[in-house]
């Protein structure tokens, strides 16, 4: 049975688990000591030492002490325990899926960090888990939270920038400072054996809000391609030995179209030097706006961007209710500029309000398929490859 809309029985008090303490865990827990409705009861990581580290901010935030679980099954032993609502998950990629699965069968909300998986067969799992056992899955995809993106979205919804034609997304960044910075290096290793957009989400997740997928459209097919792996490969060289290849190229291309005929372009690039973007653009029939590397709108038959005060009006205009709410203060809390904050928010909110989640498992899955999809299409010789209907 669908769990599109999912409603659930509110909750008055959030309990939540956090399994993964590494980079993203820490923020999160520090975050949710300021949310209303919710309570970090338990904090589980491999090793003891980032769990100790965490239970200091809690403490320093004058919360009691949460519930600790160590070791490579101390995630299950979190997901088991009593008194506990919701599971936030933010342990290497390839473990969300399996967590996640695990925890909805123990009665668990769960809340992915992304990807929320990095097979088909593991979105499926996901799918057919939250439709099973009625529990919330939702993948951790804070850039539908971006003040730009939020705005566009209200934007489209009235009818702004005309029908849609195309949009474009992706994730633009060079990682060779964070390489070496945590202790388990699972992201390099997964480029290293496999080749695709291994970071979709960030560029597809906003779009497919934008247009109204699944409701008003549906992704239909994609074709991939890729450079060589040039930067890849000679960090793999410096890391593991002149006879380890690198398989991911260093930039990827994901064309998508949708069953009404729209064009979604996505991109990843991490390995060479770039200033960071998320791609953010929309062509519509009226209008078209563009995030990065600068801010801005063309209307009817212009050809330059509004003028500043102009495109600032606009944007005040279609200020997203979040964005009024929680911006500041989000910002205080992280460097995201407040989306990470209002992410959480939101996602408590509903859990106490119960209501259905802005992102459900059917989002979950599509967005995180494109993974191994696009790697399917490139060992083809960039074939079309079908996107699974995971709405159903």
């Amino acid at each position: 049975m669908s769990v599109l809309g999912l409603r659930r029985e509110p909750i008055e008090n959030v309990r939540v688990g956090f399994i993964g303490l590494g980079m993203r865990g820490p923020k999160a827990v520090e975050r949710f000591t300021h949310l209303e409705h919710a309570t970090v009861v338990a904090l589980c990581d491999k090793y003891p030492e980032p769990v100790a580290k965490t239970q200091e901010i809690l403490s320093s935030h004058g919360c009691s002490p949460a519930a600790t679980f160590t070791g490579d099954n101390g995630w299950k032993r979190l997901c088991e325990m009593d008194g506990l609502d919701l599971v936030y998950v933010t342990a290497p990629w390839q473990m969300h899926a399996q967590i996640g699965i695990y925890a909805m069968e123990c009665g668990k909300n769960v809340a992915l960090e992304v990807p929320a998986a990095t097979t088909v067969e593991e979105c499926w799992g996901l799918v057919e888990t939250a439709e099973r056992t009625r529990m919330h899955c939702m993948m951790l995809e804070n850039s539908c939270y971006d003040d730009f993106e939020l705005s566009c979205l209200l934007m489209a919804r009235d009818g702004v920038f005309g029908e849609i034609v195309h949009a474009e997304g992706g994730y633009c960044h060079n990682l060779s400072a964070y390489w070496d910075k945590y202790r388990d290096d699972w992201s390099m290793r997964f480029s290293v054996e496999h080749r695709g957009d291994v970071y979709p989400t960030h560029g597809l997740g906003p779009l497919c809000q934008l247009l109204d997928i699944p409701r008003k459209d549906k992704l239909s097919y994609l074709v991939s391609m890729d450079s060589g792996a040039f930067a890849g490969s000679a960090v793999a060289s410096s890391r593991y030995g002149s006879s380890r290849t690198f398989a991911n190229g260093d930039i990827t291309s994901t064309l998508i179209r949708t069953v009404s005929g729209r064009s979604i372009l996505l991109q990843h690039s991490v390995m060479t030097p770039q200033p960071y973007s998320r791609l953010y653009r929309i062509y519509g029939t009226k209008g078209y706006a563009n995030k990065y590397p600068v801010p801005g709108f063309v209307f009817g038959e212009g050809k330059e961007f509004l003028p500043e005060a102009q495109a600032s009006a606009l944007l005040e205009k279609y200020r997203h209710p979040f964005q009024d709410c929680l911006q500041h203060a989000g910002m205080a809390l992280d460097g995201h500029d407040g989306i990470d904050f209002i992410m959480d928010y939101r996602l408590v909110e509903c859990l106490h309000k119960g209501l259905p989640l802005d992102m459900d498992v059917y989002d979950a899955a599509t967005w995180s398929s494109i993974i191994e999809l696009s790697e399917r299409s490139i060992q083809g010789g960039s074939v079309p490859i079908p996107i699974p209907d995971f709405y159903r």
